[in-house]
């Protein structure tokens, strides 16, 4: 048994059957001490994670100083920290790079997540699609992408955030505020609300985001010099 499945089998309990659930959405498992984490994400964006003879996964390594095993079968991946591991945050950052990447992002834009300051967030679809109907989801897909796409792109560009769909979620990735900008106008197209409404929604918002993003940096700067003095 290799270290990979030697780990894996620590953690095979995770429902009360004692089976690994392999439904559309990632499993995430963290261990005392944040110190490693399971997560499991789509077979068919491991080969994006792994990327060409194994670059990208050897970059978030190295940029995180941890250690990643995958399993192309399964799409399991098993993050732990190392003797490399500086940043007491490291694993949780490789996780959320591994999840991006699963929910559809290239590797360029999840190494956003690298930056201090920015997050991941996955909204769940089927929790917020108003209607029954056979085709409510990918009508709602195709509201929040667009023609070509130019839905979802207004939305990047007027909240600053990055958003992917695909399958039953939409991630998306930026600051806390731009996130939550982007979350709300993803929310009211899933819920039927006009491209119209949205987009004025987006505008009245754009002017204080740069304000507010500017704030919440100064903020996260003032407090990572604070604990680098203690």
């Amino acid at each position: 048994m290799d270290d990979f499945e030697t780990l894996l089998k620590k953690y095979e309990h995770v429902d009360k059957d004692g089976q690994v659930d392999q439904g559309d959405e990632e499993l995430t498992f963290t261990s005392m001490g944040d110190q490693e984490e399971f997560v499991r994400i789509p077979k068919e964006r491991i080969a994006v994670l792994i990327g060409k003879k194994g670059k990208t996964k050897r970059e978030i390594e190295e940029r995180t100083g941890t250690k990643i095993e995958v399993d192309s079968e399964t799409g399991e991946v098993f993050i732990t920290a190392t003797e490399k591991t500086e940043d007491p945050l490291a694993v949780w950052k490789a996780r959320d790079v591994v999840l991006a990447i699963g929910r559809g992002f290239s590797p360029e834009r999840a190494f956003r997540l690298f930056n201090e300051g920015e997050i991941l967030e996955v909204v769940s679809l089927p929790d917020i699609v108003v209607g029954n109907e056979k085709n409510a989801l990918p009508r709602v897909r195709g509201r929040i992408i667009g023609r070509k796409g130019r839905t979802r792109e207004i939305i990047e560009e007027m909240s600053g955030a990055d958003v992917s769909v695909y399958g039953k979620t939409v991630a998306i990735i930026g600051n806390p505020i731009q996130v939550e900008v982007a979350r709300t106008a993803i929310e009211k197209l899933a819920r039927g609300s006009p491209h119209g409404v949205v987009y004025r929604y987006l505008e009245r918002r754009k002017k204080d985001l740069e304000l507010e993003s500017s704030s919440y940096y100064e903020a996260l700067e003032g407090h990572l010099n604070e604990l680098e003095e203690e």
